[in-house]
């Protein structure tokens, strides 16, 4: 008896240490959309991925600049390399504005076992220009709704896409 409510507690403790919520920013659901982003209902931008597999258009372009920009340390598809971490695990905990700072910022952990070091980014047009499409495409990996590979069906793109992309660009 005293194995079984050992094990039942181990178990207890295991199902509450466990995140709810798919990713960290809450319920990846779009409510709304701004110009052709989609928004979740906590005001983060999300993905819509229709039953035929048609991915949104950031989502989409998501894939192609972390391809760009990210994959070299993070591996194919957010899964992680030797050189940095996995960001599809990352997101199951990482809210929208740490994704945000830590990309714009970078970060330093450092430790007796390991010395992790991310670039700051802010200055990069290549990614700061993008950076809601690479959180929505990893967003969309995180919660298993988007498999590897590049997106198989892509929405066309936004009305006033390519001049606020050009706006941004400079």
């Amino acid at each position: 008896m005293h194995m079984r409510t050992a094990t039942a507690a181990v178990a207890l403790l295991l199902a509450f240490a466990l995140p709810v919520a798919a990713d960290g920013s809450g319920d990846s659901t779009a409510v709304s959309t701004r110009d052709g982003e989609y928004i979740d209902k906590a005001g983060n931008p999300t993905f819509k991925i229709d039953k035929d597999g048609t991915v949104d258009w950031y989502t989409s372009v998501g894939y192609i600049r972390y391809t760009a920009n990210c994959m070299q340390c993070h591996g194919p598809d957010g899964l992680g390399s030797s050189f940095a971490p996995s960001l599809v695990d990352a997101l199951r905990t990482l809210v929208y504005s740490q994704f945000v700072d830590t990309v714009t910022n970078g970060k330093t952990n450092v430790s007796a076992s390991q010395d992790l070091v991310m670039p700051a980014f802010g200055v990069n047009p290549n990614v700061m220009c993008y950076l809601d499409a690479i959180f929505v495409y990893l967003r969309a990996r995180s919660d298993g709704a988007l498999e590897r590979g590049p997106p198989p069906k892509n929405a066309p793109k936004p009305a006033g896409y390519s001049a606020a992309e050009n706006a941004c660009m400079g």
